[in-house]
Order: structure tokens, then sequence, then C-alpha cells
């Protein structure tokens, strides 16, 4: 089933995909073979009560399922290519220069997916309380968002522009 809602999409640059392609890959075929083996070997030790070889791989195998289902979930959400979008307002994809309420200093960050933390620049993500409070807001808007420890911060949106990729 192809979900077509921008809100259930990830986009992805193609180098994004192919790497967290890549890790479905391992994790599915060798990943699961090592860890199987490695709790084999735990078990052939005897007590399985006793024994942290055997409970610490069973947890390990726990963790390495779990990224799969996660990264299958990205994968068949994902979109490879540049999000539709226009210079001017804030999306997914965009790096977006603000200015905090106070502050003469300009921050600039790319809205995307953590997926894409290998970016050249800091990364927000749109689902992060700053992330969905610029989400959708034009060049010269100001968007509020709550603080951990309660209150709102605010922020003027200087630029957005569809990421380059530099």
């Amino acid at each position: 089933m192809t979900e077509t809602r921008d809100d259930n999409v990830t986009w992805l640059t193609q180098e994004a995909y192919d790497r967290l392609k890549g890790e479905l890959e391992h994790l599915s075929g060798p990943g699961r073979t090592e860890i199987a083996d490695r709790i084999e070997a735990a078990r052939e030790e005897g007590d399985l009560r006793e024994n942290g070889g055997y409970h610490a791989a069973k947890e390990e195998q726990g963790k390495i399922e779990a990224r799969i289902l996660q990264l299958r979930q990205i994968l068949n959400n994902a979109r490879v290519g540049e999000a539709p979008r226009s210079s001017g307002t804030v999306s997914p994809g965009m790096t977006v220069t603000i200015r905090f309420e106070g502050d003469d200093e300009e921050a600039v960050y790319l809205l995307a997916s953590r997926e894409e933390s290998g970016a050249p620049i800091d990364v927000i993500s749109p689902k992060s309380p700053l992330g969905a409070a610029i989400n959708g807001k034009r060049v010269g808007e100001t968007a509020s968002y709550p603080l951990p420890r309660g209150g709102e911060a605010s922020v003027e949106i200087i630029e957005a522009v569809p990421y380059g990729g530099d």
C-alpha cells in the first residue's frame, strides 16, 4: 500500500535511502544469523537463568528486530528526491534561516527527518517542537513553540530555500 498523505511520507536523499536500505539488508540477513549464532552458543553454556551472555544476546536480538521494523516503515513511506516545495515557505527538505526572539544572531537548519543526520548542517525534525512550529510558515512570519521546562520561545523566519546538499 502506498501512502500519499504528506504527513506519512519521509523525503530522503538517494544517499540516505541507500544507506538505510543497506542497513536493513545487513540486519535482515547477516545480522540475524550472527545474533542467532550468539544465542545458540550462549544456550549451550548451560543454565539460562544465570547466563548473562544469553540474556544480552536476546536483548540485542530484540533491538535488531525493532530496528528492522523501523527501517521497513521508513523505507515503505520514503520518497527519494526533492519534496514538492517552493522557496519562501518552510517545509521538509528546506534550509531554513531563523532568528530567535531577543537575539541578533541567525541560525541555519535543515528541516528534515533525523535519518538525514549526515547532512553538513544541523538538522531539525519536522516532528520536534521547533520543527513543527516553523513547518508551513512563510518568510517574515513568527512561530512560537513550547520549551521543555515550560514557557515558549519565538523565532522569525528569515529565509527558506530548498536544500542543495552543500
